[in-house]
């Protein structure tokens, strides 16, 4: 490939390589390669499991209030073929895949395409400069998904609002009290109430236990401060 253009998709991704031919093979497409061994596809197998370990460490540090569910649904939204496919085309480094004859009607039409792109570019950066250098790539490149991840998975999840806030500034963990429940076994309401430093937040009910605690853990955090009292539905 020519070095002029390495060089423009050095600029874009904001690393030089040492070894220009790993940039040229991660453009590559099998389509385009005499061998499949010279294509992308390898490193496109390696790039994801970076861009993964990258991630679960980024958030697993950030987020240190979620639990195992609400991490792994950040992590499938960000590792997502969708999410990478749009980082590729933002970044404008579609347009340097080479394509085999039959594959450049397709180019626009497939995002599974521009996903293992940036996948192969990756893990060229990583084996030419280290993990850090990789990691530096995709915090720069996933870092804004990242936070709008984090504020579509909190907005409604109180509990885990509720607990970030407690380790970061209380160095504690809110506990939940059942406190009542009402009803006949088909249809039950539940009682629950924060208990957290010694100090008994406003109780609410629930149409189950999860409901309740949500909703009691809203009330802490009205009670805290750090949220208005407008409660959304809650689904």
């Amino acid at each position: 490939m020519d070095a002029a253009i390495l060089h423009e998709i050095e600029q874009i991704i904001g690393h030089r390589f040492s070894n220009p031919n790993l940039l040229s093979k991660a453009l590559t497409h099998s389509s385009a390669a005499d061998n499949r061994l010279f294509s992308n596809e390898r490193l496109e197998f390696l790039g994801d499991a970076v861009l993964a370990v990258v991630i679960c460490q980024t958030i697993f540090e950030r987020f240190g209030g979620y639990l195992e569910g609400d991490l792994t649904k950040i992590k499938s939204m960000l590792v997502s073929r969708r999410t990478c496919a749009r980082i590729t085309k933002e970044l404008g480094l579609h347009k340097f895949l080479r394509l085999g004859k039959g594959m450049t009607s397709v180019r626009s039409l497939t995002s599974s395409l521009a996903a293992g792109l940036l996948e192969a570019i990756i893990a060229a950066i990583y084996i030419d400069s280290g993990f850090e250098a990789a990691k530096s790539f995709i915090l720069r490149t996933f870092g804004p998904l990242i936070e709008q991840a984090n504020a579509e998975e909190s907005h409604g999840n109180f509990k885990s609002v509720l607990q970030q806030y407690a380790q970061q500034n209380l160095n504690t963990t809110p506990a939940y009290t059942l406190l009542d429940e009402r009803g006949p076994d088909h249809n039950k309401c539940f009682e629950s109430a924060v208990v957290m430093c010694g100090r008994h937040f406003s109780s609410a009910w629930g149409t189950n236990k999860k409901e309740a605690e949500q909703k009691a853990a809203f009330n802490a955090l009205v009670e805290l401060g750090i949220i208005e009292e407008s409660l959304p539905e809650l689904g």
